[in-house]
């Protein structure tokens, strides 16, 4: 299971421009059942996915062909998680 972070970056400013295409990167990251939640750094710093069911280098692949990464409106960070203990309701996320 993987955290990304997605920071604002040099290009925060362009990132109306690459807005839909980042929108479509999200909606294929929940279609494909990879991306489990999406939302805000807050206050406005970029934004978060909860990431699972893929490796690390699939995850940096998708996360590469984000239009907001490729053209630096934001920094990716990959954090990865040895999912040990959870909740019922997130009992799937577990090995």
């Amino acid at each position: 299971m993987f955290v990304v972070l997605l920071r604002f970056s040099t290009n925060k400013s362009a990132a109306g421009q690459y807005m839909d295409g980042h929108q479509q990167w999200i909606k294929q990251g929940l279609d494909d059942g990879v991306f489990l939640l999406v939302g805000s750094i807050q206050p406005g710093l970029g934004g978060a996915v909860l990431a699972h069911a893929t490796s690390k280098e699939e995850l940096e692949e998708r996360v590469n062909a984000d239009p907001f990464v490729a053209q630096d409106v934001v920094r990716a960070e990959i954090i990865e998680i040895a999912p040990g203990m959870a909740d019922d309701r997130l009992k799937f996320l577990l090995p």
